[in-house]
């Protein structure tokens, strides 16, 4: 059975990008969000295995919506993208419950290899 997904990114290129390699090796993206703020709505309507989250976007940040989910659902697998040069943020997203993060721009193995350690 497919691992169902749920990726977050204000930019809808990152979010296709990110689809397609999720999609070409047997996972379902089951949702998408352009910030935080939806992220965490759409988390709790389809309750999705994974959740990819970037750090920055509008309304509410990667962070905040980590710390939202997170303090909703205490089981949550969340893995953050960031550009380079965030390394302050990307620390503070595992202090709050990210399992794992993956730098901008995406490598395709990494981002698979970043999934299979946090849902097989």
């Amino acid at each position: 059975m497919a691992k169902n997904v749920l990726i977050v990114d204000d930019a809808a290129f990152m979010r296709m990008m990110i689809k397609d390699i999720l999609s070409k090796n047997g996972y379902s993206v089951v949702a998408e969000a352009e910030n935080g703020k939806i992220a965490v709505d759409k988390y709790n309507e389809v309750k999705p295995d994974l959740v990819l989250m970037d750090i920055t976007m509008p309304e509410m940040d990667g962070i905040q919506a980590l710390k939202a989910i997170k303090g909703n659902d205490a089981n949550a697998s969340i893995i953050m993208c960031s550009a380079m040069g965030q390394q302050a943020m990307v620390i503070e997203a595992i202090q709050s419950g990210a399992k794992d993060f993956i730098v901008k721009p995406f490598q395709a193995e990494r981002v698979l290899e970043a999934v299979k350690k946090v849902i097989g």
